[in-house]
């Protein structure tokens, strides 16, 4: 795979399918916009945004009819780690990773999308807001899983509870995360990115204003550097 770092990604997948590099990432960049297009035309925009404003990352739902779309054109510059969220079933899977997703996040614990994106060769990222919901995903050889909703799941208190009896788990809390209480949740150990819309707000990538976009994107960045 090539080099993924907070000077540059790639989209390639880990030649070994184990998807530790694009992990790996993940915990480099530490944020990852949850990003939802209603037409694949504003993938490329919105992914110029992204690089410019220093966080080339992007997790493209599937809540939308465009996703597939908007997966490969913006996995197909080659300058971004893209992923695909929201997969509810195996045949979403596959379509996500045909488009060139090198990653997918699911709202919830689904062994079949597990399975079929360790059959795919790419880092499968569940869903998982309790205590059985993380060990089903260990017996299904998952150690790093989403807390989603984070808001309304307790928050960071919540999710600091929550990992304290799985030293070996890393989590992605999403939803609910905004530039007031990132801070809470990346100063946990366990939390090895943070998933959040605030920096891609659906409106203005819909009107096109990705000025405004790579504005928010670059404001976010610097809130990184503000916890290191």
């Amino acid at each position: 795979m090539e080099a993924i770092n907070g000077e540059g990604s790639a989209t390639t997948r880990d030649a070994d399918g184990s998807g530790r590099g694009v992990h790996e990432a993940l915990g480099v960049h530490r944020l990852v916009p949850v990003v939802v297009l209603d037409d694949a035309k504003d993938a490329g925009g919105l992914a110029d945004a992204l690089v410019a404003g220093g966080l080339p990352v992007a997790e493209v739902t599937f809540r939308t009819a465009a996703a597939a779309d908007a997966i490969a054109a913006m996995s197909a510059r080659g300058d971004m780690l893209v992923g695909a969220g929201t997969v509810l079933n195996a045949a979403q899977v596959d379509a996500a990773v045909d488009a060139g997703a090198s990653y997918v996040v699911s709202p919830g614990l689904s062994r079949a999308v597990v399975e079929r994106c360790h059959e795919r060769g790419v880092l499968a990222l569940p869903g998982a807001v309790t205590a059985s919901e993380v060990m089903a995903a260990l017996e299904l050889g998952v150690t790093t899983v989403k807390f989603f909703p984070a808001g309304t799941s307790g928050g960071a208190p919540a999710l600091k509870a929550l990992a304290a009896p799985f030293g070996d788990v890393t989590f992605v809390p999403t939803g609910g995360i905004g530039p007031k209480n990132l801070h809470e949740y990346l100063s946990i150990p366990a939390v090895h990115a943070v998933g959040g819309s605030w920096m891609v707000p659906r409106d203005p990538v819909r009107s096109g204003k990705f000025d405004e976009v790579q504005s928010l994107v670059a404001e976010a960045v610097a809130l990184l550097g503000k916890e290191a």
